[in-house]
């Protein structure tokens, strides 16, 4: 199979979250919007939390305007469906969410739903959709997850690749990379899109885009954090440099 071009979506909460802590107006997340984009990202991505403790309702509708291309990470709530479908974003990435966890721990369970919210998660892709915003699920490297995914209506799916991040040893490593190597497969083959995120970096990213059915990849964490000694406009251009020649 012919290797896509990977997009490059570049997840900005952490910027927020300097801005947040201190209660400031900046740094401003519209001109990272600006510097991100001239840099390489293919689209812009950002987690509005239900707690929001880094990207605020009003930063979502201030940036809105200027992005080329919007990816709105949320829960699967009526509160975030109705802020999602006053903000139309071009993508929405429905994804787990605890008020207590660090950071996103894992995907979305979809075979643990109840009928209730399974049934919550198929009218909302069916209503996006018939809006014009773009769906993709969050969810684990795996085949019966993938198979709930098709149920409940989803076109895209993004893999988390936290446990191939963050394994401490080679054979684990490479026993989640086949993981994400079988699900990328089976849901291409499935006729659905693939994209991946969680915990990627510039040591790990090499062997996630020889995987040729993905067609993006969401980033954040990673490259805040590199911009930090080398800059943002730096950092950026950096991934999209691994991406391409990964």
């Amino acid at each position: 199979m012919e290797k896509n071009k990977i997009r490059l979506g570049v997840n900005i909460d952490h910027i927020a979250t300097i801005r947040t802590n201190r209660n400031t107006d900046y740094p401003s997340l519209i001109e990272a919007v600006n510097i991100a984009e001239q840099n390489g990202a293919d689209l812009i991505t950002v987690h509005l939390r239900e707690d929001r403790r880094h990207i605020q309702d009003q930063d979502l509708f201030d940036i809105r305007p200027i992005v080329k291309t919007l990816n709105l990470e949320m829960a699967l709530t009526n509160e975030m469906i109705d802020i999602c479908m006053a903000a139309k974003p071009d993508y929405c990435c429905i994804v787990p969410e605890k008020r207590e966890e660090l950071t996103t721990e894992g995907g979305l369970d979809i075979i643990g739903m109840g009928s209730n919210q399974f049934n919550l998660l198929s009218n909302s892709i069916e209503k996006f959709q018939n809006n014009k915003i773009k769906v993709s699920l969050f969810i684990d490297p795996d085949i019966s997850q993938i198979d709930y995914a098709i149920k409940s209506g989803a076109t895209c799916i993004e893999l988390h690749t936290g446990s191939y991040a963050n394994a401490m040893n080679s054979d684990i490593e490479n026993k989640e990379l086949n993981r994400i190597k079988v699900a990328a497969q089976f849901a291409s083959e499935s006729k659905l899109q693939v994209h991946a995120g969680h915990g990627l970096n510039l040591s790990n990213l090499s062997d996630i885009c020889k995987i040729p059915q993905i067609e993006e990849l969401n980033i954040g964490h990673a490259i805040i954090a590199d911009s930090i000694f080398k800059g943002f406009k730096q950092a950026v251009n950096d991934f999209r440099s691994a991406i391409d020649n990964g």
